[in-house]
């Protein structure tokens, strides 16, 4: 397994930080695949992927570029740069486009594991890669933008106020099961490959969430001083197509079907950003919802740094369960808008 050595002082000073270059980056690596592991994703290939492949069957080059640049295990590091806090994605692509040739084409032979094809030996595959990312950035991910962004958000927030509940290790166990993971003495298991551990200690440490379910490493050369976790962000099936919780059709009956999904969502808690973002309703609407449930005992409340999360009661759950029970769950209705995110 690949690990880092993070002091106290390191693991303090980090932070969550949303980056439209990485959900672009994310994106991509889910068109290069081809394959959506839920509905959500599979809706927004079905809107995407043609034109991506059309535009790489026109251009083999950049084709060939991708399939280097996006190894099975490592990840080319110049398509990959530390995300920076606040940093825009035309500013991050930059960054992309800025890396020299020599430094393109050893990166490459590092994903492929030995020397890229002879095709890919030219010095303008940073450019060609700028401009997929740009494309793949005003296509797949700008009109999306603000749901996407407010549903990290609303990520953030709920892993930002664990780390005051349960600490560090709760959290960074929970980023990617199975892949990362807290082991104690200072370590901090950021993927299952055999790699050399790295020694951190000092360095600025990121985590950052996407919507697609994926994720990735990465830092600054050649100082490396920043490093930053890309992890899949939680709250994002709930939001795409085919892919919310159904709603019991008795509690839909009982409640009301908007309420009711309001209700089966905080299974886990939220903050009313994100159940705007997750179920397309108006932010009165969620807060009128949310009200209700408050003065019915649904659901209770708590406050984590400048936002608050909602959450079930055992009492919800026992309704929830009961409901669900009780028959099928509720079909959504004809004509329901779909969320248009992949998770």
């Amino acid at each position: 397994m690949g690990w880092w050595q993070v002091d106290a002082d390191t693991l303090a000073r980090s932070r969550f930080v949303v980056s439209p270059y990485a959900e672009t980056f994310a994106s991509l690596k889910l068109l290069h695949s081809g394959a959506g592991a839920h509905p959500g994703e599979q809706a927004w290939l079905r809107t995407h992927l043609p034109a991506y492949r059309a535009r790489l069957a026109a251009d083999p080059v950049t084709a060939l570029l991708v399939r280097a640049g996006v190894g099975r295990r490592w990840i080319a590091d110049f398509l990959t740069p530390a995300p920076r806090d606040g940093e825009s994605f035309a500013e991050a692509v930059a960054r992309v486009r800025a890396a020299r040739p020599e430094a393109v084409r050893e990166h490459l032979r590092m994903s492929l594991g030995g020397p890229p094809p002879a095709a890919l030996a030219r010095d303008d595959l940073a450019e060609r890669a700028a401009r997929l990312l740009e494309y793949v950035w005003q296509e797949g991910v700008r009109p999306y933008w603000d749901r996407r962004r407010r549903v990290l958000e609303a990520d953030v927030v709920a892993r930002t106020a664990r780390v005051g509940q349960c600490g560090w290790a709760a959290v960074l166990d929970a980023l990617r099961p199975g892949r990362t993971r807290w082991l104690g003495e200072s370590r901090l298991q950021v993927n299952r490959h055999a790699y050399p551990p790295r020694e951190i200690s000092g360095a600025e440490l990121l985590f950052v969430p996407v919507t697609p379910q994926t994720g990735w490493v990465s830092w600054e050369e050649p100082r490396r001083e920043r490093y930053a976790v890309v992890y899949p962000c939680s709250g994002v099936l709930a939001g795409a197509p085919g892919g919310r919780p159904p709603v019991p059709a008795g509690l839909g009956a009982l409640l009301g079907r908007a309420r009711a999904e309001v209700l089966v969502l905080l299974a886990s808690p939220m903050s009313t950003t994100q159940l705007v973002a997750v179920t397309g309703l108006g932010l009165g609407s969620v807060g009128r919802h949310l009200r209700v449930l408050l003065d019915a005992g649904l659901v209770e409340r708590r406050r984590a740094g400048r936002s608050v999360l909602y959450s079930r009661t055992a009492a919800a759950a026992v309704l929830c369960g009961s409901a669900d029970r009780a028959g099928d769950p509720e079909p959504p209705p004809a004509g329901h808008p779909p969320a248009n995110l992949p998770a």
